[in-house]
């Protein structure tokens, strides 16, 4: 019988042979046509010498034709003006610019090219037709050279799949996190209540255990034994600091900021809006401060990265130094590269934040001056 209900399963395999290419034209203007006429069958006059792909190329023009046979047509050709140890693999199209079209441009087959050698064409346009033409303009015309390099092959293989496999049940993402969040927040089955900032939070020692090795020792360790009265008691925390790591730490996400119910005036919204970043940037940072004490690592990563986006002249140099005491890589390199802003660094030299942080963490500026000096 079928392992799969309803078909077979089968094994799909493959792989994808890329080009790595470059692309590219150049635009070769000939200003005073007639007086071109006067070079010798045989002899080209050479456009400036471009870059594509790492080799040097220029375009030939013959105003006489390459060779006796073709002395009554305009010869085009391109060139590969170097010398090589491997040849060259190339796509390339020579048109006169205004018959150039994006959409429909299309290459010939690969054209190897070997030191300073050329292809193109003999007999690019009669030249009686040509001077007819559309192409010759107040004396002048213009040739486009449209190229492909190629550089080199590649072999990608791409991800094995099964198919032709019937789907007949689809798994929701996981919901772990609402279910969490909804036991912290209903208190359903909670056996520790923390005091923080005179107010009381509910909680599951088990969940709390299982996600933070401080709490794992605090509340199923020895600790628990004292702990008849079923409170934990945490000072030097303020409430929303322990209520927003409490929130992560059942969920794995920082809450939502509420939005405004109500639209302000202008002057009034744009006044709360600078106090709520403020106060904001105060969070962060204390929560960082928090998520490094109970030892959750992600939640420490989540503070910096959203304390880098608060970084300015007044609040660098206290970022930096809650960066250098709680080893956050991340966060002091952002404020290095701050202050690598001349304007930027000079702004901070002046402040109160800045003299006491270089008191009381000379290392960070013996750091400071030696990026400086880079």
């Amino acid at each position: 019988m079928s392992p799969a209900a309803g078909g077979d399963k089968r094994l799909r395999s493959a792989s994808s042979i890329i080009a790595d290419t470059t692309r590219g034209y150049h635009i070769l203007k000939i200003d005073g046509y007639s007086l071109t006429k006067g070079t010798p069958t045989g002899e080209c006059l050479k456009s400036h010498p471009f870059t594509l792909g790492g080799h040097r190329w220029c375009i030939h023009y013959y105003p006489n034709g390459d060779k006796p046979e073709s002395k009554d047509y305009i010869s085009i050709f391109l060139h590969l003006d170097q010398s090589v140890s491997k040849a060259v693999k190339a796509c390339y199209q020579l048109n006169f610019i205004d018959d150039v079209d994006e959409k429909t441009l299309a290459f010939r087959g690969v054209r190897i090219f070997e030191s300073n050698g050329s292809r193109g064409f003999t007999q690019f346009m009669k030249r009686e037709d040509f001077e007819k033409s559309k192409h010759l303009k107040d004396d002048s015309f213009a040739i486009r050279c449209d190229m492909v390099v190629i550089n080199e092959f590649r072999v990608v293989q791409e991800k094995a799949d099964l198919v032709d496999t019937p789907v007949f049940v689809s798994v929701p993402p996981s919901s772990l996190h609402e279910h969490l969040g909804d036991l912290l927040r209903t208190e359903k089955g909670a056996d520790v209540v923390f005091e923080v900032g005179g107010e009381t939070f509910a909680a599951h020692r088990c969940v709390l255990a299982a996600r933070s090795p401080v709490f794992s020792a605090e509340l199923l360790g020895m600790m628990k034994e004292s702990d008849t009265a079923g409170v934990v008691r945490i000072d030097d925390m303020e409430a929303k600091v322990f209520k927003t790591l409490l929130h992560f730490v059942y969920t794995d996400s920082l809450p939502k900021t509420k939005k405004e119910e109500e639209e302000k005036e202008k002057e009034k919204e744009e006044k709360e809006e600078g106090e709520k970043e403020e106060e904001e940037d105060v969070m962060f940072q204390h929560l960082l401060v928090a998520a490094d004490r109970y030892n959750l690592e992600r939640l420490k990563l989540m503070c910096e990265e959203k304390l880098c986006n608060y970084i300015d002249s007044g609040t660098v140099a206290t970022v930096l130094a809650l960066a250098e005491q709680h080893h956050c890589t991340g966060l002091k390199k952002a404020c290095f590269s701050f202050l690598r802003s001349p304007e930027n660094l000079k702004a901070v030299m002046s402040s109160d934040g800045f003299k006491h942080l270089s008191r009381s963490c000379p290392t960070i500026m013996e750091e400071l001056v030696a990026m400086l000096g880079t």
